[in-house]
């Protein structure tokens, strides 16, 4: 079982920066969880949102502003008065960071509507292949089954894994079309029969988000294989 911490360590600083992605390469977290989808200039962008409104000092959509209008955003001082200045980052510097400390990411493609979903993976896989990633390092998660499809086309041996809140009655049959390694729901909609069944079909069980060591543990003894958490430095479990 290992542990992901979620858009970076983000209980101890704002999420999907560099700030939070770094804590969680020093509390030595063997992966990273982000999410990115593109600006206007089709940059890949790390933040979770659609619009910066929430974690940025900014308004507006994501994907109307340019990646220097994003740059400008200061996406830490709503955390707290340290981390102002702090800036959206770019999927490359996030790339970097992990390649450097050999670190796992898991790569949440934000899609809005399916329209996005094969020019935001053909600028995320172009940047894996020129940034010389370890694909070994690589995850793609995404509730959109096509960014998945998309991705399987692009970097087949790229692992995929879908994100669902629980399991659809159809679930064999989409993992099957993406050849997923992996399946990631919500851990209030999973339990031990869920898990054991998916691993009889041979896919791995991520669960989010899961902040309380008290939630974690039946998760546990339930078999699953990852725990995506804000606060990896402080879920005290018994693996």
């Amino acid at each position: 079982m290992q542990l992901t911490a979620h858009r970076g360590v983000s209980r101890l600083a704002p999420e999907n920066t560099i700030a939070a992605f770094q804590l969680a390469v020093d509390f030595k977290v063997p992966w990273i969880e982000l999410d990115v989808q593109l600006s206007s200039d089709h940059t890949p962008i790390v933040i979770h949102d659609f619009t910066v409104n929430r974690c940025t000092n900014g308004r507006g959509k994501v994907k109307n502003l340019s990646s220097n209008e994003l740059k400008k955003l200061d996406a830490g001082i709503w955390f707290g008065d340290q981390f102002e200045n702090e800036t959206i980052p770019t999927l490359e510097q996030v790339l970097n960071l992990v390649k450097a400390n050999n670190t796992s990411l898991n790569i949440e493609l934000k899609v809005e509507n399916d329209a996005d979903a094969a020019l935001l993976c053909a600028q995320v896989a172009t940047l894996i292949e020129v940034n010389q990633i370890d694909q070994d390092l690589l995850l793609f998660s995404s509730f959109s089954t096509l960014a998945l499809l998309e991705m399987k086309q692009r970097l087949p041996t790229i692992r995929r894994g879908q994100l669902w809140r629980d399991l659809p009655k159809d679930a064999l049959s989409v993992l099957n079309q993406i050849d997923a390694y992996s399946v990631h729901c919500d851990y209030r909609f999973i339990d031990k029969q869920n898990i054991e069944f998916l691993h009889h079909e041979n896919y791995r069980v991520f669960c989010y988000t899961v902040n309380f060591s008290e939630l974690a543990q039946p998760m546990i003894a339930g078999g699953i294989d990852n725990i995506i958490t804000d606060c990896p430095h402080d879920l005290n479990i018994q693996k």
